[in-house]
């Protein structure tokens, strides 16, 4: 599509779902603003990257510049209608987003990556393409540049747009994450509450002891009360601390279960490069870490932002890449060639010799082996484009887009998000299956399905608590009686 030269073709197509706004927007209507189109997926974590930018134009220009998100799904699960609508409450998108579940506005375009932005001139012409995630700043200064010349000639019709958000879902979690045991003699949990920005410490009994964050997004330290976090979506606890993985502040921060104050241990807030070298932690730029798991003092991270596995050394405060190129990639092999893909879910063996990790844009479960030279081996899972849901050898055996995973000696239970199931690798058989047959009894007085799982934790052979994402509450299964309930929402 040549730069300048060609009408932008329509977007309001016939049979495609608008949110946001009353009625699907026609370009012909926005003559007189910038259009910026976003291609995006909402799976995808480059496209997460760019939402805060786009705010931000939005903030700055809400007359001069219409942003349009273009949901252009990758995983059958991203059809789903209702799955991106959690996934605009979720990331609290208020511009207007069509749905094009069979991608032919992308084709219309000639797009060929997740995220592609197109700029549409106050014309209605194409006036460019930016493949990937743009330098936010300069993308700034580039459309701020832009407005300024069609306003110095005369070519602007500021006008707002009629936007009617979605409502966020009321309830005492909103879109939770990972939920992980705090050690100690009283059992206790601790929660991600990703859509609230905020850490919940529960009792056994699913009951509410503490909240860490203000409950407003934001990256700051401090008591309790007053801290802030953005969409934090991963953890692990000591028998003092709870570790976040701050994901939209791009950082590690810790929780001190004494006092309750919150400092920042590793992360400046913005997103980083690809992890390499040690080097100070407060200083490293990081990448949505997603989840974090702890073997002594060692702090293991999931970069998911990078596609690494990242490890912070607590004794000298530095962070340094474990396993991953930084290429977006299926590849086995030592640890700092291998390549993965969006890792989400981290959970340690017990005899501490393998890390393994839910590889979610490749559907994969794979584990870091944590040798004196560490590698990288692919247990489930053949590439970026290969996902289902099939049970048998490893081999053959497919997931959907997995976010969580948890071991219990010889097996491993995965939160298989975007087919909402439990699933079973049995790592002696090396097969795998659906959790005890996926033949559960719900004992709730009102029962819904599961939908989209981002964390699983296994308490005990007979006790696995599921954190039912979608439906903002956390499951008690016992696989002993059949049974489940839910535990805590």
């Amino acid at each position: 599509m040549a730069n300048g030269s060609v009408a932008a073709p329509e977007i309001a197509r016939p049979g495609l779902q608008w949110f946001n706004v009353p009625a699907p927007l026609s370009l012909s209507t926005l003559r007189g603003r910038v259009v910026i189109l976003d291609f995006w997926t909402e799976g995808c974590i480059n496209c997460m990257h760019i939402i805060p930018t786009l705010r931000r134009v939005e903030e700055r220009f809400p007359e001069q510049v219409v942003v349009i998100g273009i949901h252009s799904p990758k995983f059958a699960n991203e059809k789903n209608a209702d799955s991106v609508k959690d996934a605009i409450r979720r990331y609290e998108i208020t511009h207007p987003i069509v749905h094009d579940p069979e991608m032919t506005i992308w084709r219309i375009y000639g797009v060929r990556a997740w995220p592609t932005l197109v700029v549409i001139g106050s014309d209605g012409y194409v006036l460019g393409a930016i493949p990937g995630e743009p330098d936010p700043d300069r993308l700034i200064e580039a459309i701020a540049n832009l407005v300024g010349d069609l306003e110095r000639a005369g070519a602007l019709r500021p006008a707002r747009l009629e936007l009617h958000p979605l409502e966020e879902p009321a309830g005492r979690f909103l879109y939770p994450g990972k939920l992980k045991r705090v050690p100690g003699r009283d059992k206790r949990w601790a929660l991600a509450d990703g859509g609230h920005h905020q850490i919940v410490l529960l009792g056994d009994d699913g009951a509410e002891m503490a909240r860490f964050g203000s409950g407003k997004a934001g990256f700051e330290d401090g008591p309790a009360a007053t801290a802030c976090f953005t969409r934090p979506q991963g953890l692990i606890a000591s028998s003092d601390a709870i570790y976040v993985a701050d994901t939209e502040n791009h950082a590690i921060r810790k929780i001190d279960l004494a006092t309750g104050a919150v400092t920042t241990l590793a992360g400046t807030g913005l997103r980083g490069r690809p992890l390499s070298a040690p080097q100070p932690a407060r200083t490293a730029a990081l990448a949505s870490p997603w989840d974090l798991e702890l073997q002594g003092e060692r702090l293991f991270f999931a970069n998911a932002g990078t596609h690494q596995i990242g490890v912070m050394n607590l004794n000298d405060g530095t962070v340094a890449r474990l396993a991953g190129s930084g290429e977006e990639a299926l590849t086995d092999g030592p640890a700092p060639i291998a390549a993965m893909a969006q890792p989400s879910g981290l959970a340690l063996s017990e005899d501490g010799t393998n890390l393994y990790l839910a590889d979610s844009e490749s559907s994969a479960i794979r584990t870091v082996v944590l040798s004196e030279q560490p590698r990288l081996v692919t247990l489930v899972g053949a590439g970026l484009f290969d996902f289902g849901w099939i049970n048998g050898e490893f081999g053959r055996a497919r997931l959907q887009h997995p976010l969580g995973v948890a071991c219990n000696g010889h097996r491993l239970l995965v939160a298989d998000t975007y087919n909402s199931a439990i699933r079973e690798l049995d790592l002696d058989a090396r097969l795998v299956s659906d959790f005890d047959g996926g033949r559960f009894t719900c004992i709730d007085p009102v029962c819904v399905p599961m939908k989209e799982p981002a964390g699983i934790a296994i308490d005990s052979p007979d006790r696995i608590l599921l954190v039912d994402t979608g439906n903002h509450r956390i499951d008690e299964y016992r696989p002993g009686a059949g049974t489940y309930r839910t535990w805590s929402r």
